[in-house]
């Protein structure tokens, strides 16, 4: 599903993502753009580096010339050179190239969606009650508020003394800083120039009131509390002065600079994302046509040995001459695609496990259309988990294989095995989770998105549809979810600074969004995230009621430290619902790099310990801290229980005919 180096936190819960989330690139150099030869003498002044004896921080008041008798005060435009003219004439110009095309891109889109139907809601996301509750509650708690004001106010008034030092001799302490990893204020003008300094300033002490007044609300509804807290801070965040022009020195300096161009491109900028969106803004993350499926991307050998209408499961080429008997099958999400495993050579997790001696097939689900709307979560189990499972053993002649399932697959995957514990049967020897929820209770932040009024919504969108949700409206929701580093650092990179995104095969993949269908995901929903029913031995499947406990097959949960989708308190109060072993690991940074952190990278860390106490907290409490990736771990527990070493086998030799050469048609349905 969908933490940022732009740092893999991103869409990973640090901080990625993406939905599932995804980490954006690393923030561009914030190095001022040398000044043309003949820009003005103001705009250089501007620009000029600071006296050696002025006082660390004063800015530089431009020297105007003196104005000529009776003139009002400022520069005499006839006094500039030739160039400087020039200068200022193509600043001119290049702004009101800006203004008619905003004006037309503007036009073209209120002409787009005057032909849409009306909105279903005013209030999409249905936060108007929880914010009406927990403002009742304020109102009803006046000492509370006016400690508040009082307090917002001191914060201002140091804030006030703090600048006003810093004008007099150049040096204070700040008020307010933002918090370590902040690259919206990464420029050295936010801290260097006074006024800027203050901006900024001034916005993180009324941002960090107004979020904290929200959570220091009592008497509110948990879930309605926090719905609260979480749309205030996407308000406040949206109001961050580095998002708009006027307030952004980066942006000013570009503006600048470039003589006005670096707004032209801004303004086509959004106009193409405008016209890629079809009317709607898509904000482009990424060179999208760098990218292809199978040529640079996904690009592990393989074949094709089974289709269905849901899969198709590929079998990848081995590495090693001899093979572990057991193979492995991977059921990843099917809100993704699955080449999150094979982005690079060097970062493959399909490669990896293939040099170490493991026969890997991964399932490509579909990407659905309205002829799949009616498809079950039943189905998705049958024709997904059963049949793809089924197709391996027949493939590798064997009576079982491994399993992995990754976050909503590992649901999927789970669910499964407690159907299959039902039925007596055992075609699953063990099975490994990536960042998998099974247990709700305190899952992630998408729980916002599932009260009954939103998900009516939500079904009323997909019947619009046909019953199916948009990939991009699954991209948008997990955007919101890191919005500082999935929308407006590209929305600034994009749009203020007239800068192409940079090409990132992460964000590539992060955009490459599959669509829903109807039933399935209201299920999923309602049933899971609403119900909680699975761990509650509630949910049925086929006609069988599931019980987690009564799976006793070997388990391997993997958590991520950071991942806000699929919490780590949360997967490990999954990992206590199975009756038989479970090995738990953590790893560090969020639910896309925490998972995918190849140990040639070197980097991050996992935590590891034998038993599984109560708490998660008692669990880190004894658990070893190892640097690096946590692949190595796992890879000692997988070859453990795969089997003796067999001769490696040909994906176009085995007893299923080879379809087609990996990664698949499915992988290639664009949404």
């Amino acid at each position: 599903m969908s933490e940022q180096t732009v740092d893999p936190k991103a869409l990973n819960g640090g901080k990625g993502g993406a939905g599932d989330g995804a980490v954006p690139p690393e923030p561009a150099s914030f190095e001022k753009p040398p000044l043309p030869e003949d820009a003005s003498a103001e705009i250089r002044a501007m620009d000029a580096p600071r006296s050696e004896t002025r006082p660390a921080g004063a800015t530089v008041a431009p020297a105007a010339p003196p104005p000529a008798s009776g003139a009002a005060p400022g520069f005499d435009i006839a006094a500039l050179s030739a160039d400087q003219r020039g200068q200022l004439e193509k600043l001119s110009s290049n702004l009101a190239r800006a203004a008619v095309a905003a004006q037309g891109v503007i036009a073209e889109m209120a002409l787009r969606n005057a032909e849409r139907p009306p909105a279903l809601t005013a209030d999409p996301f249905h936060v108007g009650p929880a914010l009406t509750e927990v403002m009742g509650r304020l109102a009803a708690q006046p000492d509370k508020l006016m400690r508040a004001q009082a307090d917002l106010f001191t914060r201002y008034m140091d804030l006030w003394q703090a600048t006003a030092r810093r004008l007099h001799d150049g040096k204070a302490e700040p008020v307010a800083a933002p918090p370590k990893g902040d690259k919206r204020f990464a420029d050295p003008e936010w801290s260097e120039n006074p006024a800027f300094d203050a901006i900024k300033q001034s916005y993180l002490i009324t941002s960090d009131w107004l979020n904290s007044l929200v959570a220091q609300v009592d008497g509110v509804d948990p879930m309605e509390k926090r719905r609260a807290e979480f749309f205030m801070k996407m308000l406040t965040d949206a109001f961050s002065p580095s998002n708009f022009l006027t307030s952004n020195p980066t942006a000013i300096r570009e503006l600048l600079a470039s003589g006005g161009e670096s707004l032209v491109r801004g303004i086509e900028n959004f106009a193409a994302d405008l016209e890629r969106g079809g009317g709607q803004l898509a904000i482009a993350q990424t060179d999208y046509e760098l990218f292809r499926i199978g040529e640079n991307v996904a690009t592990a050998p393989g074949k094709v040995v089974f289709r269905n209408e849901l899969i198709e499961l590929i079998q990848y080429a081995p590495t090693t001459e001899q093979v572990h008997e057991i193979p492995l099958v991977i059921f990843p999400p099917w809100i993704n695609k699955f080449y999150i495993l094979d982005l690079r050579p060097e970062n493959s997790m399909i490669r990896w496990l293939a040099d170490q001696g493991i026969t890997v097939f991964v399932a490509s689900w579909v990407n659905p259309d309205q002829s799949l709307a009616g498809k079950t979560f039943d189905d998705y189990m049958r024709d997904g988990i059963y049949a793809g499972t089924a197709a391996a053993m027949e493939q590798c002649g064997v009576p079982h294989v491994n399993t992995v399932g990754y976050c909503i697959g590992g649901t999927l995957l789970g669910s499964s095995l407690a159907h299959m514990a039902a039925k007596g049967v055992r075609p699953i020897n063990s099975a490994t989770f990536f960042a998998a929820q099974l247990d709700f209770a305190e899952a992630g932040d998408l729980l916002l998105f599932t009260n009954e009024n939103w998900l009516k919504t939500l079904e009323q969108k997909m019947d619009e549809g046909g019953g199916v949700l948009s990939g991009q409206a699954m991209a948008d929701t997990f955007n919101m979810l890191r919005a500082n580093d999935l929308i407006w650092s590209f929305f600034v990179n994009n749009y203020l600074l007239g800068r192409e995104p940079k090409p990132f095969d992460l964000l590539f993949w992060n955009s490459d969004q599959t669509r829903m269908p109807k039933t399935l995901h209201m299920f999923y929903l309602r049933r899971f995230y609403g119900d909680n029913a699975l761990s509650k031995g509630e949910l049925v499947l086929d006609g069988t009621k599931l019980d987690l406990g009564a799976v006793t097959i070997p388990i391997y949960m993997q958590s991520s430290k950071e991942d806000h989708i699929a919490p780590a308190r949360s997967v490990y109060r999954s990992a206590k619902l199975f009756g038989g072993p479970v090995t738990f690991t953590m790893a560090g940074s969020g639910h896309i790099a925490g998972v995918i952190n190849a140990p040639v990278a070197k980097k991050y860390q996992h935590w590891t310990a034998d038993e599984l106490p109560p708490s998660l907290e008692e669990w880190q409490a004894q658990a070893k801290e190892t640097p690096g990736s946590w692949w190595p771990h796992w890879a000692a527990w997988l070859k453990a229980r795969s089997g003796e070493m067999v001769a490696a086998r040909d994906p176009a030799a085995g007893p299923l005919p080879a379809l087609g050469d990996a990664p698949g048609t499915y992988v290639k349905v664009k949404s």
